[in-house]
């Protein structure tokens, strides 16, 4: 699973709980890209989640 290479979001674990109350394990995937940005003036293809993107805290190239 990819990882932001800006905040360093993955995957988050937890439980789905139904209305009975059972549990079912769950996993909710973070919305990360593969998108070529600008690193140290030259562009990088590297996996940035979309708020990172959104926030410009990355230049696309």
């Amino acid at each position: 699973m990819a990882r932001c290479a800006i905040c360093d979001k993955g995957a988050h674990f937890g439980n789905n709980v139904s209305h009975s109350h059972r549990r079912s394990n769950h996993m909710w995937k973070s919305n990360i890209k593969h998108v070529s940005c600008k690193v140290n003036g030259e562009s990088k293809k590297i996996y940035v989640c979309t708020s990172c993107l959104r926030s410009g805290r990355v230049e696309r190239a």
